[in-house]
């Protein structure tokens, strides 16, 4: 690889300050920030509004936003992200982490889709596939998913489905139980399935955000009982946090959500 260019970087750090705040800096603002000669911001910032990457705040002289530039390419990026491609990237750094399997799922309806899945390297192990369907409410993912429905459209869901199928004896088959295992996912941010879609089986999962700030996939770690303990559960809880966290960048996440 060549050298980095200095210009090249001193104007990516001055759009990049714009991600924080409420988006509109001065160039008082931007020379206190970087630490770079007053003239040096000036020409930066000089340049980036006239090729549209920054722009000037109506009534408000002398502060400036990103310009529509840097939306257009934001957009261009958006359009060619693929959930499941990056999916099965960030699922299969997980697994050579842990050396377990990962799934990436999203929701339809009342279940949950696979959409990438990378196995794990021991001999014993969950026997899943990408395409596959199950039951959200019998997997960590679709617990996830369900929990970070909004109020209206969860009960709107709940209502259609009427019973709640079994896949194992330890499978949630009340809709009122449903609901405060949902409460206690929502609070705790990680959703947990304990031998409820297969008997040998429990599972970790964490919430996929867009750049809206939208769930809208999960990513699990699943492990077979005998590799199962309460302080490897507490380890891929955390796990399984950081690799939805680096999906949900890589979608174009910047922080909070709903």
């Amino acid at each position: 690889m060549g050298r980095l260019v200095p210009a090249v970087t001193r104007a990516l750090d001055v759009m990049e300050l714009f991600l924080e705040g409420d988006g509109t800096l001065s160039a008082p603002d931007i020379t206190r920030k970087l630490g770079l000669p007053r003239t040096t911001v000036h020409e930066l910032v000089t340049t980036l509004a006239a090729r549209s990457y920054l722009v000037q705040v109506p009534e408000q002289p002398g502060r400036f936003r990103l310009g529509v530039r840097t939306y257009q390419l934001g957009s261009r990026y958006a359009e060619q992200l693929d959930l499941a491609a990056e999916g099965q990237q960030v699922a299969r750094e997980v697994a050579e982490t842990c050396d377990e399997t990962v799934h990436v799922a999203i929701l339809e309806d009342l279940d949950v889709i696979y959409i990438a899945k990378v196995d794990s390297i021991h001999a014993v192990r969950m026997v899943s596939a990408a395409g596959r369907r199950l039951p959200a409410h019998c997997t960590s993912v679709g617990k996830m998913l369900l929990a970070s429905l909004p109020a209206d459209e969860l009960d709107a869901r709940l209502d259609e489905e009427g019973e709640l199928v079994a896949m194992t004896h330890n499978s949630i088959t009340d809709h009122d139980a449903l609901r405060s295992a949902l409460t206690e996912i929502r609070e705790r941010g990680i959703a947990h399935e304990h031998r409820e879609s297969n008997p040998d089986v429990s599972c970790v999962a964490a919430p996929v955000r867009d750049s809206a700030g939208r769930v809208v996939a999960a990513l699990s770690i699943s492990v077979p009982m005998i590799r199962w303990n309460e302080e490897r559960e507490a380890e891929l809880a955390e796990l399984a946090a950081k690799g939805a966290r680096d999906l949900s960048l890589r979608l174009g996440h910047r922080g909070g959500g709903r």
